[in-house]
């Protein structure tokens, strides 16, 4: 599988950023999808998954805030970043990882991908 991500960029708080993720070479019914970010010199932490039964978690941190969908075809995963604020700053990965269907449960906001993009730089400013 291949993860590129994309739409990064500088927004001032209470700002939006929509970021987009581009998945290749990915053919699983059953998966765990989502986002993780790791502010400079910080821990990573995830963000929001999304189950291949459309089931979504967000951290504490972001709900209400960030929506995480994909496309119908499954191609492209979003992360739509609303009310930002500068804690939000930090590199934000895409990952993906298959799960047979009877842990399919384990999908959660902070489960430890084990394959993820690049990154792309999101900075918001106070």
């Amino acid at each position: 599988v291949q993860l590129v991500e994309s739409g990064g960029g500088s927004v001032q708080a209470g700002g939006s950023l929509r970021l987009s993720c581009a998945v290749s070479a990915y053919a699983s019914s059953s998966y765990c999808m989502g986002w993780f970010r790791q502010p400079l010199g910080k821990p990573r932490e995830g963000v929001a998954s999304i189950d291949s039964d459309g089931a979504t978690f967000y951290a504490d941190s972001v709900k209400g805030r960030f929506t995480i969908s994909q496309d119908s075809d499954k191609n492209t995963l979003y992360l739509q970043m609303d009310s930002l604020k500068p804690e939000d700053t930090a590199m934000y990965y895409c990952a993906a990882e298959r799960l047979p269907p009877q842990i399919l449960s384990h999908c959660s906001a902070s489960y430890r991908y084990s394959v993820h993009g690049p990154g792309t730089q999101v900075t918001v400013s106070s």
